[in-house]
């Protein structure tokens, strides 16, 4: 298989060491042609140019959320066989794909986990199936990977909840906290400050795309607004409410 992707940032890299096998040939482009060719030499493949002809079986779409529809019209036509997009929305590039290729397979892919933290979930939509797809999905299954089939709507849904809620409320309570003297936490603040530690250690731009992308953060604070005024049975009845909607089972938690 000859594997073009664009994009040479973290996903893009995982997605050439999940899939790509000995015998493939796999190139990378971006914006940054010095970010292609690292992740060409520390991957393996080579670096080419955004406008380079040269024939591929499949391309992989590893950008921005904001810049990913652009990118698919852009280079979905590089493709002979097959188009990916690990960009971390679905609903938008899985349009973008039908539009720019229609004639082949597509399928829209979110890595629930950063590069490191490997095995995790992948949700996947297989927009037009077919053997390159099977192939790249059996190679994600066997690092150990659970592959989660979804649709659009749902992944995106869901995403205001994973992913723009639960940064957002980490993020608040982040902003919030003052220095305690030391031994004075609890098993709930050290659990906090450990998901504040793991998400202000990223990169600023990803977590302002998503926020930008879905809905959730005015979720949140309202919530905690209602927390705020809420005394004697009104917050009896949220903390009720709140615990009702921590169990999985429970369709209004999703």
């Amino acid at each position: 298989m000859r594997l073009l992707i664009v994009g040479a940032g973290a996903m893009g890299r995982w997605f050439a060491e999940a899939v790509a096998a000995d015998e493939d040939e796999v190139a990378f482009a971006d914006v940054d042609r010095a970010a292609a060719e690292r992740a060409a030499e520390e991957e393996g493949g080579r670096a080419v140019a955004l406008d380079d002809e040269g024939g591929f079986d499949a391309l992989c779409v590893a950008v921005p959320l904001s810049a990913a529809p652009e990118a698919i019209e852009e280079h979905a036509p590089r493709a002979t066989a097959a188009v990916f997009d690990v960009s971390g929305a679905m609903c938008d590039p899985v349009e973008a794909m039908r539009a720019a290729a229609p004639d082949r397979e597509r399928a829209s892919l979110h890595p629930l986990f950063a590069p490191g933290n490997e095995p995790g979930s992948v949700p996947v939509v297989v927009d037009e199936g077919g053997p390159v797809t099977e192939e790249v999905l059996s190679r994600i299954e066997a690092r150990g990977n659970a592959v989660v089939e979804t649709t659009p709507e749902e992944h995106d849904r869901a995403m205001e909840t994973i992913q723009a809620k639960a940064h957002a409320a980490v993020l608040a309570y982040a902003l919030s906290r003052e220095r305690v003297p030391e031994g004075f936490e609890t098993p709930v603040s050290r659990g906090l400050d450990d998901l504040a530690e793991t998400v202000t250690g990223g990169t600023p731009h990803v977590y302002g795309e998503i926020q930008a992308a879905f809905d959730g953060a005015e979720d949140v604070a309202s919530a905690a607004e209602r927390i705020a005024e809420a005394d004697g049975e009104a917050f009896e009845a949220l903390y009720r409410e709140a615990g009702t909607r921590a169990r999985r089972d429970d369709p209004g938690a999703r």
